[in-house]
């Protein structure tokens, strides 16, 4: 089964540490990437956050 994305092609992996609270939504994780780290939510980019 193939998987919605192809994972050889993501070029950076970032992992958020740290408890995010993931009753945020995409949006809001979103707005995390962009406003902290000032990165591209749209970049070749993998990220991950823990929920806590």
């Amino acid at each position: 089964m193939a998987g919605l994305i192809d994972y050889s092609q993501v070029k950076h992996i970032f992992i958020v540490c740290g408890k995010t609270d993931m009753r945020r939504g995409i949006d809001g994780l979103a707005a995390i990437v962009t406003d902290t780290y000032q990165l591209d939510v749209f970049s070749q980019a993998l990220f991950l956050f823990c929920g806590g």
